[in-house]
C-alpha cells in the first residue's frame, strides 16, 4: 500500500509541474491570443461561472461594470453565492496588448481599469454551489444546485451584501423532486419562472417557481422526467419553443422532450449520440433545428434535431 501511495503522489507532482508549465507558455503567448486578459485570484474555487446582463457605464470613464454569479466550493469550510463585479475597458480604449502589469494581474494597460474582482455580495450556502444560474425574466432571482438534492432559490436583492455569521442559509425557495445532488441547470427563456434541474438519480425535474410554496418555502416538482438510465449530465430548453427541451447522460443518450405530452418516461427524440458518457448540450441560437453536444469519448456533436443526421466533430 506504501508503494501505491507514493506512486499516486509522483503521479500528482508530475501532473502540476506539467500544468505549471502550460500555464507560462499559455501567459508567455497571451499577448498573441488576446487583446486582454485580466488574472485574479479568488478565496475558493468556484464550480460556475455566469455573466449578470446589467452594465454600468460611469460618466468619464474608458471602462464599464460588468457583474458575474460565482460560487464558492471550500475545504469544510461555509460557502457562499457570490456576486462580483469588474471593470472591462471600453472598445475606443487604447491599450498595449503587449503590456503585463504585475500589480493590476492584467495584459493590456488600461490606466482607470482596476483588474480585480470585486465581491459585492455574499449569501450563506448549503455546501458547495455546484452551478448557479440566474432567471432571464428577472437578473435578481438566482437558482443554485446544492451537494443535496435540492435546488435552492435566493432574490439577491432580499439579502444582505454581507452574509449572517452564524452561517444559517436562508434561500427564498427551497426545490425538491430530486433524491441526489446533479449540475444542470436551465431557466426556460419564454416562461417566466419554469426551471429544469438534471440529477445523478437519473431524472429531470421541473418546477414553477410562481406556484404557491408550502411550509418552509418549498416547492415541489411540477414534473419528474424519468426516460434516462444514468446520471444526467445536463438539460438545456430550447432557446425559441417553450415547450422542448433536451437532455443528455451518462448512458451516452441526448433526448428531446416536449412539456406538453404527458409521457414523462418517454421523450419525443433520443438519439445514441456519443460512445461514452455526454456532458453537456447547447441549442444554436441562430439555427432551431442545431445543437452540440460534448462528451467523454472526446468529440463534440453537432445534431440536427429535425432530421436523425448527426455530423460528429473531433477535438483533440
Amino acid at each position: 500500500m506504501g508503494d501505491k501511495g507514493d506512486g499516486e503522489t509522483f503521479d500528482d507532482a508530475v501532473e502540476e509541474r506539467v500544468i505549471n508549465e502550460e500555464y507560462k507558455i499559455w501567459k508567455k503567448n497571451t499577448p498573441f491570443l488576446y487583446d486582454l486578459v485580466m488574472t485574479h485570484a479568488l478565496e475558493w474555487p468556484s464550480l460556475t461561472a455566469q455573466w449578470l446582463p446589467d452594465v454600468t457605464r460611469p460618466e468619464g470613464k474608458d471602462y464599464s461594470v460588468h457583474r458575474l454569479i460565482l460560487g464558492t466550493h471550500t475545504s469544510d469550510e461555509q460557502n457562499h453565492l457570490l456576486i462580483a463585479s469588474v471593470q472591462l475597458p471600453n472598445e475606443d480604449a487604447q491599450f498595449d496588448a503587449s503590456h503585463y502589469d504585475n500589480d493590476k494581474g492584467e495584459f493590456g494597460g488600461f490606466g482607470s481599469v482596476s483588474g480585480k474582482i470585486d465581491i459585492e455580495i455574499k449569501i450563506n450556502h448549503e455546501g458547495e454551489v455546484n452551478r448557479a444560474r440566474y432567471m432571464p425574466q428577472n437578473p435578481c432571482v438566482i437558482a443554485t444546485k446544492t451537494p443535496s438534492s435540492d435546488v435552492l432559490v435566493f432574490d439577491y436583492t432580499k439579502h444582505p451584501s454581507k452574509p449572517e455569521s452564524s452561517g444559517e442559509c436562508h434561500p427564498d425557495l427551497r426545490l425538491r423532486g430530486h433524491q441526489k445532488e446533479g449540475y444542470g441547470l436551465s431557466w426556460n427563456p419564454n416562461l417566466n419562472g419554469y426551471l429544469l434541474s438534471a440529477s445523478d438519480d437519473h431524472t429531470i425535474c421541473l418546477w414553477d417557481i410562481n406556484a404557491t410554496p408550502k411550509e418552509g418555502r418549498v416547492i415541489e416538482a411540477k414534473s419528474v422526467f424519468t426516460g434516462h438510465t444514468a446520471v444526467v449530465e445536463d438539460v438545456a430548453w430550447h432557446l425559441l419553443h417553450e415547450s422542448l427541451f433536451g437532455s443528455v447522460a451518462d448512458d451516452q443518450k441526448l433526448m428531446i422532450w416536449d412539456t406538453r405530452s404527458n409521457n414523462t418516461s418517454k421523450p419525443s427524440h433520443t438519439v445514441d449520440a456519443h460512445t461514452a458518457e455526454v456532458n453537456c448540450l447547447s441549442f444554436n441560437p441562430y439555427s432551431e433545428f442545431i445543437l452540440a453536444t460534448g462528451s467523454a469519448d472526446k468529440t463534440v456533436s453537432a445534431t440536427n434535431d429535425a432530421s436523425p443526421t448527426t455530423g460528429v466533430i473531433t477535438t483533440p
